[in-house]
């Protein structure tokens, strides 16, 4: 039972909850029969934040992506379905680009990693373009040094493999890196978590610990090389910056985070834990 919750600090890495319960869950959801909701990306337009995430429709057991709203990014109101396929989705990694709003949901069983383009945000959504063909967990994409970059964990892997890829262009061609996978045989780092975060002039990559179990924490690495040719990433030494309370809504993992800083120097992220 994966809920959703709203944590803030000082800091992207020592974040602390607004209260002890999450703020969306199952009985939000108004207008599907809901499971369970999770993967939650934030975006704030003008003074009012959005929140993409995985509805999980207890009928048809395939994840749709649902809306909420916000006025201060701590309350929430439940909106609606936005986007629906005869095929599972996750993952609604939402972003704005020169003035347009784009989401790259995860859709392992539609064959590709397929963008979505807003012809009415926040609500009306279409497919725009296939980047890359194949079966593709948690696709997240950054903007760094004049290209796009993404990342993105292939099945049917056991959450160990993370291949990456770049383009010049959003709608591409696509090219995957000559070190691609970056990284093998690993449950501990291999999975994305969330939104790839620029921070100081610096790139941090969130990654699931899928061990002992799926969703177990997530883990913070900074990213020390990224070009065309070479990758290299180290783990932030202060640990999980998100694992399982043993207690309450999250106590059995987290597995997902959104971070963003706000105008007063402060963070704000959505998100998610599982009994």
């Amino acid at each position: 039972m994966w809920s959703i919750s709203i944590y803030t600090g000082s800091s992207p890495f020592t974040l602390e909850p607004i209260q002890h319960e999450p703020v969306l869950t199952k009985d939000h959801v108004t207008d599907v029969p809901a499971a369970f909701v999770a993967d939650p990306f934030l975006l704030r337009r003008d003074n009012n934040f959005y929140m993409f995430m995985e509805v999980m429709n207890a009928e048809s057991r395939r994840g749709e992506i649902g809306l909420a709203t916000s006025d201060d990014g701590l309350s929430w109101t439940y909106k609606q379905i936005v986007i629906s396929e005869p095929y599972h989705l996750s993952y609604p990694h939402v972003f704005e680009c020169e003035g347009a709003y784009y989401m790259l949901p995860e859709a392992i069983d539609a064959g590709a990693i397929t963008l979505y383009k807003a012809d009415e945000f926040p609500t009306r959504w279409s497919p725009l373009a296939s980047l890359i063909r194949g079966h593709f967990a948690d696709p997240s994409i950054v903007r760094h040094n004049d290209r796009w970059w993404l990342f993105a964990c292939p099945t049917p892997y056991q959450h160990d493999t993370l291949h990456l890829y770049s383009a010049t262009q959003l709608l591409g061609p696509w090219f995957e890196h000559p070190r691609s996978p970056i990284i093998r045989n690993d449950q501990r780092r291999a999975r994305p978590a969330g939104r790839i975060l620029k921070f100081n002039d610096k790139l941090f990559r969130f990654a699931q610990d899928c061990v002992p179990r799926y969703g177990s924490a997530v883990r913070t690495f900074e990213i020390l090389e990224l070009t065309t040719r070479s990758y290299a990433e180290v783990e932030i030494g202060h640990g999980p910056v998100l694992k399982a309370t043993r207690n309450g809504w999250n106590a059995a993992g987290m597995h997902h985070i959104d971070a963003h800083q706000q105008p007063d120097g402060n963070w704000l992220a959505c998100v998610d834990g599982t009994r």
